[in-house]
């Protein structure tokens, strides 16, 4: 479906809408995966149930983990660390976290499983931790390209006492050891080499701290021990959600507010929200909370400055090529943009009418679509994209647009 997004500027009255965003698909991933290692039955409060969600929750079942969802209530009766079946298929799908999470887990199992993907996920990388995962003693074969989705895992009989793993791609691969490494029934060091933001590290270590796992971490060494007991947890809202009505107030003048958003956070985009309150164009380093990356940009035409979005090459390795989607899309538009390997500066000025590219991107689709709010005839090819994580985007985006119109 394309979506024809509606000028509102200049047309918006000075009213408070606060609206309500879906739980964190980061913090609900991990708490799931969590309450599937934990010893005893789990009920996760405010989960977020995106594609990638169920995606993971759909895993986790095939792997024989007993769940019940009510809503967006999920109880989950925890298998203590050991699967109860040596052998099963699973497809991660394009759900980027379960790509990454699940073999991390399976790597501490015993049997072999098998893990398909779509054509999209095969071209994401994920070699670092497949690396990671050899080095602890799991065996891999693979379906298609080496060290690629799709293929199959055998889980270490022995896993060593330590591994070193490079997160300069994605800190997920960390992330995904950490929670994991308690299967192994014994302590077990991870050294974490190469550079990334390291919030979304933190909330992991955090979430484990929650189901009664400490880590001890010391110049990039993380010692894990312990094991997870079940419990009753809290979700967040998704800040990455929240953010685009953020920025929809930074280009708008409006005051839309999301429901239940902490100043401190523990989502790493938090930082975005902080960054909107002040920045007006500029050199940005977003790195550490590089999902906006897109957002920021669909929004620096209408800034004071230029704007120039520097270390997220990362994002190259994403759902897309995030960087080069960034740049056909504002070329599409008459934005003047100068494209790095790193990044993107943005100079300001009024879009032209053009058809959004999402290339199968999420991102794209609602960053986008902020461009349009102040630019007649933005169209987003494929809207339907959004339900990666955030499945009514849209409709919440009209309710808003249709509450500000004077």
């Amino acid at each position: 479906m394309n979506y024809a997004v509606n000028n509102i500027y200049g047309k918006t009255s000075k009213e408070k809408i606060a609206v309500s965003v879906p739980g964190s698909k980061s913090i609900t991933t991990r708490a799931l995966l969590l309450a599937a290692i934990a010893d005893g039955e789990s009920i996760l409060y405010g989960a977020q149930f995106s594609d990638d969600c169920q995606t993971f929750l759909n895993c986790l079942n095939a792997l024989g983990i007993r769940t019940e969802v009510n809503g967006t209530t999920v109880k989950i009766q925890g298998c203590g660390g050991k699967l109860g079946m040596e052998k099963a298929e699973i497809n991660v799908g394009s759900a980027g976290t379960a790509a990454r999470f699940l073999p991390a887990f399976l790597a501490f199992q015993n049997g072999k499983f098998t893990l398909n993907c779509s054509e999209q996920m095969k071209r994401r990388p994920v070699a670092p931790l497949i690396k990671a995962l050899k080095q602890l003693g799991a065996k891999f074969t693979f379906l298609g390209e080496e060290n690629c989705y799709p293929f199959i895992i055998e889980g270490a009989q022995t896993p060593a006492n330590t591994v070193e793993v490079d997160i300069s791609k994605s800190s997920q691969f960390l992330s995904a050891l950490l929670i994991s490494c308690v299967c192994a029934g014994k302590p077990i060091a991870i050294k974490a080499q190469g550079s990334h933001g390291t919030d979304y590290v933190n909330m992991t270590l955090d979430m484990m701290w929650s189901f009664g796992v400490s880590v001890e971490e010391k110049q990039g060494l993380y010692a894990v021990s312990g094991s997870y007991s079940a419990k009753r947890y809290d979700i967040e809202p998704d800040v990455s959600a929240a953010c685009y009505f953020y920025a929809m107030n930074k280009i708008l003048g409006t005051d839309v507010c999301v429901n239940g958003i902490m100043p401190h956070s523990m989502q790493g985009d938090i930082k975005f929200i902080n960054l909107l309150r002040s920045f007006n164009g500029g050199e940005i380093d977003m790195h550490a909370f590089s999902d906006q990356a897109i957002t920021l940009a669909a929004i620096a035409p209408y800034l004071e400055h230029p704007t120039k979005i520097v270390n997220v090459e990362h994002i190259r390795g994403q759902e897309c090529d995030r960087i080069d989607a960034i740049c056909r899309n504002l070329a599409a538009m008459g934005v003047k943009y100068e494209e790095y390997p790193d990044g993107v500066k943005i100079y300001p000025s009024q879009p032209k009418p053009a058809t959004i590219k999402t290339f199968g991107d999420h991102r794209i689709a609602m960053g986008f679509a902020l461009t349009g709010l102040r630019s007649d005839g933005i169209i987003i090819e494929n809207a339907e994209v959004c339900s990666k994580t955030f499945k009514n985007y849209f409709e919440i985006l009209d309710g808003i647009c249709g509450k500000l119109i004077k």
